[in-house]
């Protein structure tokens, strides 16, 4: 230190030591690098605060120039001005060339003149945000030396007067533009007297030899012409620094020919000053990645070791930098707090958020609250009123024109002063504009309001449940566009979320010629997207309608909205995944509904078209509307599920038959009840009304393997056909009355006269089901249901998941379909032959589009698919449903077909050098992809090939198969191993990594482990060993079991280390973390739980019970995954979920067309995600980022 500096701090230690509190002048000392934390320390174990004073000076005295303007500086910035100033002649003096210092790459220059200019010091925790600070830079380098106005603004706490102190804090900058220094001026809230004493303070510092006056100002147009002298003639080329500016008439006391930056709430506030004006705006939140960099240096952590709340403080205050701040000083003191101050946030209570030094404002809600005090008081109530707005929700003006019963302009003129002051956000979107509040903003407001609150939200849900007729109204009166407040995924969720969907849907119908008068195709874009996830859009917990609407063709506006709004969130930590292969996807469906409570056993179109009938296990009978799912009618029909519905010829009936034996006749407008008949002794499976109304006849099927004719003017059977020999599932009426066909059990399609009762023909249905693609001893019940086409050539028949199209006189099969989740149980035909319906015991109700299907060629996957992840690429090999090996590239959905066989099972090497797929004849190939040449083995297996695998340095081939013997294949050398122990099947198979063990490999089947060269039998549950998971240090493996437990297992003992029970169903799937500390288990009843591997013990139990009752996965878990760093979990079942591992709530929900997800293929990376639903549809999913 130089002597001058060093002489002049001893000169006033005396002073120094009684006046100062040293916690906030170290906090500054730090954040420049030239004080420790062991010093601070050692300061701070001192007993006195005149003590601790001492302490520090004696340190400073042991230290470099640069040591001391730190320390002038932090005393400025706390407020110890006169202190300061018995400090100000020892400064050192330094040249502009001097180097940068190495900390924190200042360089003396910058420091003087920033420490002579009241330039406050870096926060005690700081992260740069380079890009702002550049867009600063820019606008002041801008200015040229000419007079000129730089405005940072933005809401409370988002760092404008940091990033206005980083930006001079720039070498070239002060050289080139400002050489004449750069003045702070802390302006604040101010009456014209304190404003006075502002002037006065910087005239002073500007004028320190008293070369131009020795009184101070009088008044502040005095003061005001002072300071234009001074800055031309004593400091020309300066930059004045305004901090926290509130009111424009403030500014005009320094519109005198300077250059200065200002930071402000209230963007306007230049409006009242003349010359260049440039403004940069602060976004409210720092990202998710700066947030936790900010709480990772106050709490002296790495950011990958900070605990689970740490993410969730930075999504619960959309990393606002004022919340992070204050927040993580507080942690500094109190490091076991974080779930403490998580749920202040989660409470508002933000009084409990107190103030860190480097803030004005004694705690969070005051920082806000400051902000509203200052409004205008004739529009200060308006805010208030704004608490009803909801988190995420962008709401149009039109909704605030209603609400205040006020024109447009007026409510836009009054909104844009919210924006001005940081209070409010606008999204333009062309021409209209939707408004939001920041998340604490919301927080606040509802604090503040409460008592107003349930006012206020029964309003904004009454105006949301009106119909778009009455809305429609109310828009017209307020000359407000409909398109703008439709056309909006903001709008849909919170109209779904109160009304439901098909209410949504039919608005669009109804209003169709306005809204195309606006825009055609985006009209067809969401009317089209409600339509096919109406069913989704139903449900409890409501869906994610952004994820949902990423699924939707990349030119729809659905889409585009959906990607812009993912595209923030993802900033602020949420996870959203893009569906990459989804041009390749053809959807038939027209409309899917979900109105039932219980699987959907039929439904049927009125003969006009406009209405569908529907029945189900509920016991209800529901009407609908066709075209937007609209619900007419609720019927109690019977005592037990209702089997079949149908509509009379003139529509005036719906006729309705059950379990309980009973048939029944409603009226179809009204839903009373008009006959019932009960002839039949076993329940009742199917009715069909004649298709002429001349002579209304009903026929019905029963379990009683009996058909019966009923006469609506009769009270009993007209007729009874006898025939079948097993239950009769469906009847249907020919187009001419003539003939009435019947689906039954027992594997045929029979056709009857219907005037004398006789059977006519009958077709054994049973046999073209066995020779499709399906394994014949997966069929169970063939002849589900069947629809006559109108020419009367061709009928549609059921079996399972899937809907073919006959010729009946060729009896050739014209088309296929499939789309539902499970069994279906109902197919009809509109009218008109254009469209026709399907029930399912999904619990949805489709309707297609038959041109559609009858084109349709797409091509179905079988689930069994291998993948490699491979740098930037995704290769996928399957077996299409034709047999076809095809090779999948999943970034470019290039296809290449390699071979037709009748493929079980295949796989891909490692290094995508070779494929191995195996028949079902046991024969296992090998096809080297580079020549085609392909390698077949001498020995092949008995029975059917389930699984095979490569070894890591593909030399190796391993299979398992149905007669339950292990294959190892070194196929470059022909050596064979066969591995006979197992009595059963063996499907799967495990290889263990870095083990010097022979053949590497560990089998599962039954209720036995094998494990070769160590000859280990492990027997380990009572039923059937559904899993197993190896983990990843290969001490231990799991295995899970239909018994409902899962157990965990040392390789070098026999008996488990633990066995985990609480599975209510069969524990299908198990998977170990990175780490091998944590142990994910799934069952058939959806749920997952999330094991402590050392103890045994259950830390988190994934899968709640919905508000409907139903598990959350929609079936069976069937495989799951950890990330590398084990804080997320992905799982496959009904759909796919992404998991929170520390909370174990639910991240994202990506919903499959299909179901019955078998496996999901994960990168390494963990951003990746491939699978194969059971409609044969191929997923290739990413993070979006």
């Amino acid at each position: 230190m130089d002597a001058k500096a060093r002489n002049c701090l001893l000169q006033h230690r005396e002073a120094l030591e009684k006046d100062i509190k040293t916690s906030y002048i170290m906090d500054h000392m730090i954040s420049d690098g030239f004080l420790t934390i062991s010093e601070e320390e050692k300061v701070r174990n001192e007993p006195t605060q005149q003590q601790r004073a001492a302490m520090l000076i004696k340190m400073i005295l042991k230290k470099d120039n640069d040591s001391y303007i730190s320390f002038y500086n932090a005393l400025l910035h706390e407020g110890y001005k006169d202190l300061a100033a018995l400090l100000h002649d020892g400064i050192p003096v330094v040249s502009s060339s001097s180097g940068k210092d190495s900390v924190s790459g200042i360089t003396s220059y910058v420091r003087t003149v920033l420490c002579e200019g009241g330039v406050p010091q870096r926060p005690v925790v700081f992260v740069t945000r380079k890009k702002l600070v550049n867009a600063i830079q820019q606008k002041l380098s801008k200015l040229k030396g000419e007079p000129g106005w730089v405005t940072i603004h933005g809401m409370a706490g988002c760092g404008k007067s940091v990033l206005a102190a980083e930006a001079v804090r720039d070498h070239s900058l002060l050289e080139d533009c400002f050489p004449g220094g750069v003045h702070w001026v802390s302006v604040g809230k101010q009456d014209k007297s304190g404003l006075l004493m502002k002037l006065q303070n910087l005239c002073t510092r500007l004028d320190q030899d008293e070369s131009f006056s020795q009184r101070l100002p009088l008044n502040i147009e005095e003061a005001k012409d002072r300071l234009r002298i001074l800055m031309l003639r004593k400091h020309p080329r300066s930059l004045l620094i305004l901090d926290d500016v509130w009111d424009s008439w403030v500014l005009k006391a320094f519109d005198n020919q300077c250059q200065i930056l200002l930071t402000t709430r209230d963007k306007s506030v230049t409006d009242s000053v003349m010359g260049p004006k440039y403004v940069v705006p602060v976004e409210s939140s720092l990202g998710k990645e700066k947030g936790l960099e900010i709480l990772s240096l106050f709490v002296n952590m790495k950011k990958a070791d900070l605990p689970e709340q740490a993410h969730s403080i930075i999504k619960e205050c959309k990393g606002s930098p004022l919340v992070v701040s204050l927040i993580g000083a507080l942690l500094r003191d109190f490091p076991n707090r974080w779930e403490y101050y998580l749920k202040q946030l989660q409470n508002k209570q933000f009084k409990r958020i107190r103030k860190s030094s480097s803030y004005d404002y004694e705690a969070l809600d005051e920082a806000m609250s400051i902000s509203v005090e200052m409004l205008r008081e004739d529009i200060k109530y308006y805010y208030t009123d704004l608490s009803i707005l909801q988190k995420d929700v962008k709401v149009p003006t039109k909704v605030l024109c209603i609400l205040w019963d006020m024109e447009t302009e007026e409510v836009e003129d009054i909104l844009q002063e919210f924006v001005n002051k940081s209070l409010l956000f606008c999204d333009r979107n062309g021409k209209s504009f939707r408004y939001y509040l920041h998340d604490l903003q919301v927080d606040f407001l509802t604090e503040k309001n409460c008592s107003q609150l349930q006012v206020l939200e029964s309003w904004f849900t009454f105006f949301f449940s009106f119909s778009f007729e009455i809305i429609l109204d109310l828009l017209k009166s307020y000359k407000i566009e409909l398109c703008a407040l439709m056309f909006s995924l903001d709008w849909i969720k919170a109209k779904t979320e109160l009304v439901g969907p098909a209410h949504l849907i039919h608005e669009f119908v109804e209003y169709r010629h306005i809204l195309d008068e606006k825009d055609c195709a985006v009209s067809e874009n969401f009317q089209e997207f409600l339509s096919l996830n109406g069913h989704l859009l139903g449900r409890q917990p409501f869906p994610n309608i952004v994820q949902l609407g990423l699924c939707e063709p990349e030119t729809s506006e659905v889409y585009q909205q959906a990607k812009l709004q993912a595209k923030q969130e993802v900033d602020n930590g949420m996870l959203y995944l893009e569906w990459i292969n989804k041009k390749n996807i053809t959807n038939l469906s027209r409309l899917v509904v979900r109105p039932h409570t219980d699987a959907v056993y039929h439904a049927c179109f009125s003969e006009d078209g406009q209405r569908i009938a529907s029945c189900g296990a509920d016991k209800t009978l529901q009407v609908f509307k066709a075209e937007t799912g609209e619900k007419l009618l609720e019927i109690k029909a019977h005592e037990d599920e209702v089997l079949c519905c149908a509509f009379s010829t003139d529509d005036r009936f719906i006729a309705t038959c059950s379990v309980d034996k009973k048939v029944k006749i409603w009226n179809a407008v009204t839903g009373e009840l008009v006959h019932t008949y009960d002839e039949h002794s076993e329940q009742v499976n199917c009715c069909h009304f004649t298709n002429s109304s001349h002579h209304l006849l009903l026929a019905t099927g029963s379990n009683d393997c009996f058909l019966k004719l009923w006469d609506l003017n009769q009270k009993e059977c007209r007729n009874t056909m006898f025939g079948h020999t097993d239950s009769v599932n469906h009847c249907r009426f020919s187009p001419d009355d003539k003939l009435l066909a019947s689906c039954s059990a027992d594997g045929t399609l029979k056709l009857w006269d219907v005037t004398s009762a006789n059977e006519r023909k009958s077709f054994n249905v049973k046999q073209f089901f066995l020779n499709s693609e399906d394994p014949q001893e997966d069929m169970e019940v063939i002849v589900k249901c069947c629809s006559w086409f109108a020419d009367g050539a061709r009928i549609m028949v059921a079996a399972k998941n899937k809907i073919f199209l006959w010729n009946i006189d060729s009896c050739s099969k014209v088309a296929d379909c499939r789309g539902h989740l499970s069994w279906v149980h109902g197919v009809k035909f509109s009218p008109d032959g254009s469209s026709f319906l399907t029930s399912s015991d999904d619990q949805t109700i489709r309707l297609w589009e038959t041109k559609k299907v009858c084109k349709n060629s797409a091509i179905m996957l079988k689930q069994e698919v291998d993948v490699v992840f491979q740098e930037n690429e995704v290769m996928v090999l399957a077996v299409d449903h034709i047999r076809r090996l095809q090779l999948i590239n999943g970034k470019t959905g290039q296809i290449d077909y390699l071979t037709e066989a009748q493929v079980s099972c295949c796989c891909l090497s490692p290094h995508l050098q070779y494929i191995a797929f195996g028949d079902e004849n046991g024969t296992i190939e090998i096809l080297e992809l580079v020549n085609n040449r392909i390698f077949q083995s001498r020995i092949r297996h008995k029975k059917t090939v389930w699984h095979i695998q490569f070894t890591a340095d593909e030399k190796t081939l391993i299979s398992s198969s149905d007669d339950s013997a292990i294959q190892v294949w070194n196929w470059q050398l022909e050596e064979y191993v066969f591995l006979q122990a197992h009595q059963e099947t063996v499907k799967d198979f495990r290889l263990l990594k870095n083990s010097r063990l022979v053949n590497l490999q560990f089998f599962f089947l039954g209720m036995e482990y094998n494990y070769w060269k160590i000859e280990k039998d492990f027997v380990c549950h009572q039923g059937t060993v559904l899993s197993c998971d190896i983990s990843h240090d290969t001490t231990k493996f799991s295995s899970t079991s239909a018994d409902k437990t899962a157990k965990i297992w040392s390789f070098d003992l026999l008996l488990p280390l633990h066995e985990l029970r609480g599975h209510n169903g069969c524990v299908r799937c198990s998977a170990f973390s990175v780490d091998s500390t944590l142990l994910a288990t799934g069952d058939d009843n959806g749920e997952i739980r999330i094991w402590n591997v050392s103890n045994g013990e259950l830390l988190h139990l994934c899968a709640p019970l919905s508000e409907e009752g139903a598990a959350t996965h929609g079936g069976w878990v069937t495989d799951l995954c950890f990330s590398p760093d084990g804080k997320m979990l992905i799982s496959a079942g009904g759909y796919i979920k992404w998991w929170n591992v520390v909370t174990g709530e639910s991240s994202q929900t990506f919903y499959t067309n299909g179901t019955n997800l078998k496996k999901i293929h994960v990168s390494p990376d963990f951003k990746t995600y491939v699978t194969v639903d059971n409609l044969g549809i191929l997923y290739i999913l990413q993070t979006l980022e």
